[in-house]
């Protein structure tokens, strides 16, 4: 039990980091700011979706397959943004629905979204790395 706590702890420490910065990154006006409003945030966005799923599945296992799967998830969701039925267009039009699904279809998304995984691999690879040392410190 206090192993999970403990990849839970760093994990939500993680998550309260990275969630002010995504949204920070959305807003932030100032020099290049189209390039951290729409690519940075898209970085933050996938390795957010790393940490909260890392978060339910704390598993040596997960570190590997989590990543992947918000990789794929986003890219479904990116060509969704190619259909517009009037239910999505009704959930887009919310500050939520647009934070999480999206408005537009832009093919240049692909680019931030395999770098947010692959941090996002790195950085759960890391809370699992430190979890591990905590152990073995125990023993």
């Amino acid at each position: 039990m206090f192993q999970k706590a403990t990849v839970r702890q760093l994990t939500i420490l993680s998550i309260l980091i990275a969630t002010p910065l995504g949204f920070l990154s959305k807003f932030y006006k100032g020099p290049a700011d189209w390039l951290f409003n729409h690519y940075a945030g898209s970085i933050i966005y996938e390795i957010f979706w790393c940490l909260f799923f890392f978060l339910l599945i704390p598993r040596r296992k997960a570190v590997g397959q989590i990543p992947l799967w918000v990789f794929i998830v986003t890219c479904i969701l990116e060509f969704l943004q190619l259909w517009h039925p009037p239910l999505l267009q009704q959930i887009r039009a919310t500050f939520w629905g647009k934070m999480i699904l999206g408005t537009q279809f832009d093919g240049w998304d692909f680019i931030p979204y395999v770098i947010g995984s692959f941090l996002g691999w790195l950085w759960l690879r890391q809370i699992w790395r430190v979890h591990q040392l905590k152990l073995a410190a125990q023993k």
